[in-house]
Parts: C-alpha cells; sequence; structure tokens
C-alpha cells in the first residue's frame, strides 16, 4: 500500500482509526464512480442490456467475494454491514419469538464474550435468544476453557469475534468452533477485523456463518457481507420481505426465491458491491500476509514505545492484530464501550472507555 493510493491521506494527513473505518484507495472510488455514472442501471430486474451487463457486474462482484473467503458463490447474502448480518442469523434462526422480538430472554441460548462489539449482542437480544456470557483470559482473549465449561446441548448458538475490535485478540478459530459442534450448536465469527488482514477460509475454519463489513476492507459503508453455509441457508426463512427475493406473490400466498437471493429485500446495493469487489482486488494485490506482516511490525514498534511511557496503561495481547488498546492517565472518553471495556476501564477513577 501507498499513501498515494488514498485521497483521504492528501496533506499529510496521519489516519489512525481504521479499526472503525478504512480510508479508500482511489481505485475503489473509480469502480463506484464508473457503476453510478456511465455503467449505471439496476440490477435482476432490466430486460434492457444496460441492466443486463450492471446485473453480470453485481454477481460477478459476488463470485469475487466467495473466491477472497474461500466460499460459494451461492453461500455470499450481501447485507448493510456485519451488524445487518448478524441480526439476520439471530432472527432467521429463532422462529420462535420472530412476531415478538422484544421478549427478551424467552428463546433458545447464545453463547457470547465479553469482548464483542455490541452489534454481537443486541441482535441476539432483540431476537429473543437468552443469552450467556464468555469471560476473557488475563490478558484479553476469549477465555475458551470458560466456553467449555459453559456450554451445554442448550446452546443453539455461539458468536465469536475472530479479531476484537477493541484488543485485535484473535480467537482460536479450531478449537471455538470444535467447541460450539461438540454441543450441536451453530457458531458464526464476526470477521469485520480479521479479513482486512488476516488469511480467511470459511471452509478451513469450520464455522456456519461468517460476517464481515466492506468499510474496513478499504471498501464502500452501506455493503456487508453474510456467509452462510449453503444447507444452513436454504434451510432458513427470509427475515426481511420485498423485491427480488421473491418467487411468486400472490395476496394468498408467496413463494420465497432460493437462497442467497431470499435474504437480499430490495433493490441491493449495487454500487457498493462492485466497490467492495475492487477493494478486494486492491488488497489482494498488496497481499494480505504482507499486510499482516507489516502491521504485526507497527504493533510491536507501538507497544514497545507505549510501554516506555509514563502514564500509558496498555490493554490486550502482545501479539495483538493490527490494533493497539491503551489507556491515557487522565485523558476522559465519553463514547460507548464494550462491557469488558467499560468494567477495566472503569476501575480507574474518572475514565471512560473508548470504542472503534
Amino acid at each position: 500500500m501507498s499513501r498515494a493510493d488514498f485521497p483521504g491521506l492528501a496533506n499529510n494527513w496521519h489516519y489512525l482509526d481504521t479499526a472503525a473505518t478504512a480510508q479508500k484507495p482511489q481505485v475503489v472510488l473509480d469502480a463506484m464512480m464508473r457503476a453510478g455514472g456511465a455503467d449505471y442501471a439496476t440490477v435482476h430486474r432490466g430486460v434492457y442490456a444496460r441492466s443486463g451487463n450492471m446485473t453480470l457486474a453485481f454477481e460477478a462482484a459476488r463470485r469475487r467475494v466467495a473466491s477472497f473467503i474461500g466460499g460459494r458463490e451461492d453461500e455470499i447474502v450481501f447485507v448493510r454491514g456485519a451488524t445487518e448480518a448478524i441480526n439476520l442469523v439471530a432472527h432467521a434462526l429463532n422462529p420462535i419469538n420472530r412476531d415478538s422480538p422484544y421478549l427478551l430472554g424467552e428463546g433458545p441460548r447464545v453463547l457470547l464474550s465479553q469482548l464483542e462489539h455490541h452489534s454481537n449482542i443486541v441482535p441476539w437480544q432483540l431476537a429473543g435468544w437468552q443469552v450467556d456470557v464468555c469471560p476473557l483470559t488475563a490478558d484479553g482473549r476469549i477465555d475458551l476453557d470458560a466456553a467449555e465449561s459453559m456450554l451445554t446441548p442448550d446452546h443453539k448458538f455461539v458468536s465469536f469475534a475472530h479479531v476484537s475490535n477493541v484488543l485485535g485478540s484473535v480467537l482460536d478459530v479450531s478449537r471455538a468452533v470444535a467447541l460450539a459442534h461438540k454441543v450441536g450448536a451453530k457458531i458464526l465469527l464476526d470477521g469485520c477485523q480479521a479479513v482486512p488482514r488476516l488469511p480467511v477460509n470459511v471452509a478451513e475454519l469450520g464455522c456456519d456463518f461468517y460476517a464481515f463489513s466492506g468499510h474496513k476492507l478499504y471498501g464502500p459503508t452501506g455493503i456487508g457481507v453474510l456467509w452462510g453455509r449453503a444447507d444452513l441457508l436454504e434451510a432458513m426463512p427470509p427475515w426481511q420481505g420485498g423485491g427480488s427475493m421473491i418467487d411468486r406473490v400472490t395476496f394468498e400466498k408467496t413463494t420465497y426465491a432460493p437462497a442467497p437471493t431470499r435474504f437480499e429485500a430490495g433493490t441491493p446495493a449495487i454500487i457498493e458491491a462492485i466497490g467492495l469487489a475492487a477493494a478486494i482486488d486492491y488488497v489482494e494485490g498488496v497481499g494480505i500476509p504482507e499486510i499482516h506482516a507489516h502491521e504485526a511490525k507497527l504493533v510491536e514498534s507501538l507497544r514497545a514505545a507505549l510501554s516506555q511511557t509514563s502514564g500509558i496503561t496498555l490493554f490486550g495481547p502482545i501479539e495483538s492484530a493490527g490494533i493497539v488498546s491503551f489507556e491515557v492517565q487522565g485523558c476522559i472518553r465519553t463514547m460507548s464501550a464494550p462491557y469488558w471495556m467499560k468494567r477495566v476501564w472503569r476501575s480507574a477513577p474518572g475514565t471512560t472507555a473508548r470504542n472503534r
């Protein structure tokens, strides 16, 4: 990567908020400009040439995403972001309370962890799941020994961050998957912080669902991905209705399209999907291993410098994935934070935590 690739880094800007949202390279902006300008048309429903071409480009973006994470084309659902992906899974797989999403704690059990972003907490609550919370190890990793002791056949789902957005902690995915499947639970991984910096192959990971957002992958906002095993997606009911997700509609009865179209109600984020594909091309052109190695050096250098600075408290594991979290003594923040960070940082009088 080069600073010159990013218009947002012009004039010697230094940007340190990539964990929240990444700057966009010019090639992504150019792809979106073309898609929204000379090439623009609707998809899946027009019978004229430009619509047909745009449909081909949109579905090519789906294939590009599938190849990037080692999935199949029919396993890629375009959503607005990881938040919507998790909401989709939480609601579609808990039909008990689909008509009463605010009846908390009435449905099956899900195991989360203390370091989850609230986008991996609130959807389960709203969908009526009974939430259990796995603690962390002393260095801020998900405590899988505790998870093993907590999981029972009553747990129908486990949902963990692949990489923590606050601490950079990397989940031992193979063990987490094995623990979930041992009790018959499905497992979803929040991959927002993983896909920009770690090689991800969902087939090799063995998880059941994987979610990530485009804007953390140097792509646009308003687009994200839910990957799900084909057999699971095909068995799931739709979550939202309207648009291309239908097969046949009458006032008496509606039948639905097969997955993944069943989960893409309304006109999709056409321009954003094409921008996401361009971002993937850019990232793979640089190389995920190269990105990870560079970030590892930056993390090592920053932690070493901060550890020698008075008034600084570092959090999280030493070998974090591209994210460094620390407290500056006397610096007061008021933004919301995950449960774990609130609990730890409130131990220092007069301080609160900053999220993402």
